[in-house]
């Protein structure tokens, strides 16, 4: 059997930034095992699979070594895929997620996709020494989300500083642990590291906006943010909080088409 895949970079508006995805869109499911194999040989971050049923695209992402609750480069990356090669005539798709419920990407004129995604929703806890000791610096405020630590430090100088002891880090349970401050040019950066999904450090991590995207709204008083995660590839992405749901834009452009057998 023979399937196309497409590798987009998603946040970006050049080739080679933001965050490269795999994106299969299949005629019916595979097995999560062979879904899982597929993720692994591709390497990169992150593998979507989407199956269109009537008006819906059912999606599911893969890292290499787990399959995850919620990947926003990955779906910018299948919309991406869509409006371009599936549904030109579309402005919106809708995606379900069993396991994050409905999801939706617009088209702009300008090249921007806009995700509606549900907000995740944060408890205040007391500093995790074994996370502060993996990340060598403690940060001024840490929480905990649906899947992921969310640590605050005071400023951008803070998170271009770390220097993660990975293997520690594998340690952590949770999907992932998100670093932000206040940027300099943006209203607030970011690093993600999620060794445990075999990503030590993500390039550009759209779902953890859900969690950043409504603590900064209230700490800057506003409910339109720029944001950029400062990772090697670098990601730019635009948060807007809309009540319990926030839409994060950002650009795509396309790496490569090509055929897989499976």
């Amino acid at each position: 059997m023979r399937q196309k895949i497409y590798q987009i970079d998603a946040f970006t508006a050049q080739t080679f930034g933001g965050n490269p995805a795999a994106v299969c869109i299949l005629d019916s499911w595979l097995s999560p095992e062979s879904m899982q194999k597929i993720a692994q040989e591709n390497h990169l971050a992150e593998t979507a699979f989407a199956v269109k049923r009537e008006d819906i695209y059912e999606i599911r992402w893969f890292t290499p070594e787990v399959e995850v609750d919620l990947c926003g480069h990955a779906t910018l990356a299948t919309a991406y895929v869509i409006f371009h090669y599936y549904e030109l005539e579309k402005n919106t798709i809708q995606f379900y997620s069993s396991r994050s419920g409905d999801l939706y990407v617009n088209k702009a004129d300008n090249n921007w996709l806009t995700m509606d995604f549900p907000t995740d929703t944060l408890v205040a806890i007391k500093n995790i020494d074994e996370i502060d000791h993996a990340l060598g610096k403690s940060p001024i405020k840490t929480f905990k989300g649906k899947t992921d630590y969310m640590l605050v430090y005071n400023s951008q100088k803070d998170i271009e500083e770390l220097a993660p002891n990975f293997f520690l880090l594998d340690q952590v349970d949770a999907r992932g642990v998100i670093v932000t401050a206040p940027g300099t040019e943006v209203d607030f950066v970011s690093r993600f590291f999620a060794p445990s999904c075999g990503i030590p450090e993500d390039p550009v991590t759209g779902s953890a906006h859900t969690s950043m995207s409504p603590y900064w709204s209230k700490e800057l008083d506003k409910t339109k943010m720029t944001a950029k995660q400062l990772s090697k590839r670098g990601g730019d992405l635009v948060c807007e909080m809309l009540g319990d749901r926030v839409k994060i834009s950002g650009k795509a452009v396309l790496y490569l088409t090509g055929e897989i057998e499976i």
